[in-house]
């Protein structure tokens, strides 16, 4: 049996637990013991967390020890899959350098904060976008920075209405990347749980958990 591990905690604003929840059934069904933490001590552990399939972390900023962070990223260079969305991955731990280095990028802004957009479907023969098309959300557009060496699913443009300098700027929404002998996925959607009510926004999570998973 393949395993996961989801690490939830930091801001409870993004309901890291309700959202784990979401996709704990999802991989059981797929043949995963899937085990839910909610301290990053779970990194600790050298000889499980190594032994691992998948890790996905959902930690709204907050820090990581260098101890923490050095278990985590030994597992994925080990070929540990890590797999996440939105500040659950890519604003977690601010201070973190060699972290973000790892996802692929870090939030920085969401202009206009909840509002309508659209994500663009930039490559339909890869696995995880495979038969989507172009899908409205509501909810926080990410403005990031991101590596220049991830591989873009899926992209959306800002119009400039909130912050006008940026207008017709176009922003990778998910991508993946490897880092060593691991996968790395990320999706900037799902600020909360009901944004994953939009099937397309369930479906990259899925299919990023399994591509990504060792």
């Amino acid at each position: 049996m393949k395993s996961a591990l989801f690490v939830c905690g930091g801001w409870e604003g993004h309901e890291p637990e309700k959202c784990a929840r979401i996709f704990v059934p999802f991989l059981e069904e797929n043949g995963y013991g899937v085990e839910i933490s909610t301290t990053l001590d779970s990194y600790l552990d050298e000889e499980k967390i190594r032994a691992l399939d998948l890790v996905v972390p959902i930690w709204t900023m907050g820090t990581i020890t260098e101890e923490q962070e050095q278990g985590l990223i030994g597992a994925v260079e080990g070929g540990v899959g890590l797999a996440g969305w939105h500040g659950g991955m890519a604003d977690s731990f601010r201070g973190s350098i060699r972290y973000q280095f790892m996802v692929g990028g870090q939030w920085v802004a969401h202009p206009g904060n909840i509002i309508d957009y659209e994500v663009t479907v930039v490559d339909h023969d890869d696995p995880i976008t495979a038969g989507l098309e172009d899908f409205r959300m509501h909810s926080e557009q990410y403005y990031m920075h991101v590596d220049p060496t991830n591989e873009v699913l899926a992209t959306t443009t800002f119009s400039g209405e909130h912050t006008p300098w940026i207008e017709g700027a176009v922003m990778p929404v998910v991508w993946k990347r490897r880092w060593g002998e691991g996968r790395v996925f990320y999706s900037s959607l799902g600020h909360v749980a009901k944004d994953f009510d939009v099937p397309e926004a369930r479906t990259l999570v899925e299919r990023g958990m399994l591509w990504a998973s060792r």
